[in-house]
């Protein structure tokens, strides 16, 4: 099993582009892309066609991916982006914060 530095589920914060500061859950992780979408975070409106199910067409909202590198995890009890230390403990691997050394689940 890897170790990845951002997983689903994570809240993570930005620390570049627009949303820099702001926190949000992630929801997906693109792997291949080098990329995560995060609830709340990088809105997009996209156009949306004229259907029989949505006769009105018009424009819905939803999350773009961001690159993984703009994205770092987020520590609650420092209330601050934190980075991560991976160690093993037994037989398994876990991600442990460096400013604060409290496990990441």
């Amino acid at each position: 099993m890897s170790v990845a530095r951002i997983r689903k589920n994570d809240t993570v914060v930005a620390i570049a582009g627009e949303y820099a500061g702001q926190t949000g859950k992630v929801l997906r992780v693109l792997r291949g892309d080098g990329q995560a979408i995060v609830e709340g975070l990088n809105v997009v409106r996209k156009a949306v066609r004229r259907t029989p199910e949505n006769p009105q067409g018009g424009f819905n909202s939803r999350e773009a991916p961001i690159d993984l590198s703009n994205l770092m995890p987020y520590d609650p009890d420092k209330k601050q982006g934190a980075r991560i230390n991976r160690v093993r403990e037994g037989d398994r691997a876990v991600r442990r914060s460096k400013c604060s050394g409290k496990v990441l689940e």
